[in-house]
């Protein structure tokens, strides 16, 4: 077994429910290597909004060659400190899905999250379609020997009007098709996750299911999510959110010690 499969088998063993991985996501080197230093660290893991935001952009306006240039650099600090990385993916490219995978998995990624949105036709992919599609990324992950390749089925339908009976269906759907966990994201304008909706889809989905945690007060806390089952959480583009604050309010600390 090679060394970059053996850490896809680790990483895929820390999904456990009701004992769920950490995952603070990061956008490039240096914040790679700030999360990688910590010793509660057991993975790295992006997040697109925030790649994309590091490149001035939009996330729906991230190219598949923004979002591997960015890998490049990550993948470089997971490397340095032996750890799996996972990337996410976004929608995948269109066709360009297996092509996209070969080439994480040439910089050592070993595993992706996978949205069920599609960012240019900006409708929700079929159901059967977006299950097939993650049994694509599995079939290029073993032909390359990474079996383990972890894939964290992102299922977008409550953000575009659909119920949680929708997305346990998808979700469902996605681990059928050999997703490790499914990632039901409840979107910011909604005010992200309720107890109640992260207890029943964990529950529907017998806790293999990543939450994304808000960083804020009254929200559902990491030991919450444990409590729940959840096997995976992760908390997105936020570190991006304090890193700017820290910086914009000692840049203006500076520009008002010169006045």
């Amino acid at each position: 077994m090679s060394f970059q499969a053996a850490l896809a088998t680790s990483f895929k063993s820390l999904h456990k429910p009701g004992n769920p991985i950490l995952l603070l996501n990061v956008y490039d080197a240096v914040t790679a290597k700030a999360v990688a230093e910590l010793a509660g660290t057991k993975a790295l893991a992006t997040a697109s909004y925030a790649v994309a935001a590091a490149a001035g952009l939009e996330d729906d306006d991230m190219t598949f060659e923004i979002n591997l240039h960015a890998v490049h650099g990550i993948s470089k600090i997971a490397k340095q400190y032996n750890l799996p990385l996972t990337v996410d993916w976004q929608d995948g490219y269109g066709e360009r899905l297996e092509e996209g995978i070969e080439k994480l998995l040439e910089s050592g990624v070993v595993g992706i999250n996978l949205e069920d949105y599609d960012k240019e036709k900006k409708a929700m992919i079929p159901v059967d379609v977006a299950a097939k599609r993650v049994g694509r990324v599995l079939d290029v992950a073993r032909e390359k020997g990474i079996p383990d390749f972890v894939v964290n089925g992102r299922c977008d339908t409550l953000l575009h009007g659909g119920s949680i009976e929708d997305a346990i269906e998808r979700g469902t759907a996605y681990l059928g098709a050999g997703a490790t966990t499914a990632f039901v994201w409840g979107g910011g304008k909604r005010g992200g996750m309720s107890r109640e909706e992260a207890t029943e889809l964990s529950k529907a989905l017998g806790g293999r299911l990543n939450i994304s945690m808000k960083l804020a007060p009254g929200m559902l806390t990491a030991k919450d999510l444990a409590e729940i089952g959840v096997a995976r959480i992760s908390v997105g583009p936020q570190l991006q959110f304090v890193a700017v604050k820290a910086v914009a309010d000692e840049a203006a600390r500076i520009l008002g010690e010169k006045h």
